[in-house]
């Protein structure tokens, strides 16, 4: 019996630390849900708004510049001496 006694001792004190580790865990999660994960994705959403937003304008310059050198180059003057 004299070894049941002290493991009962250091037994309690660990119980009591893992109930308010749980209890603990479950308010951390209970913020990250309620307040984290909220303003994660509103700011998440309002970046791909700022990256579509500077795509599209990539995009159109990529097109005016396709297009400028796309075009048929501008024919000599007629008075400019042949080569």
């Amino acid at each position: 019996m004299a070894t049941e006694e002290p493991k009962r001792s250091w037994e309690q004190p660990l119980r009591d630390a893992a109930t308010h580790l749980e209890a603990d865990l479950k308010n951390v999660v209970k913020y990250i849900n309620d307040e984290v994960v909220p303003g994660v994705r509103r700011n998440s959403s309002e970046a791909l708004r700022t990256a579509a937003a500077e795509l599209h304008k990539l995009a159109s310059r990529m097109d005016d510049h396709a297009r400028r050198s796309s075009a048929p180059p501008a024919p000599p003057p007629k008075d400019a001496p042949k080569p």
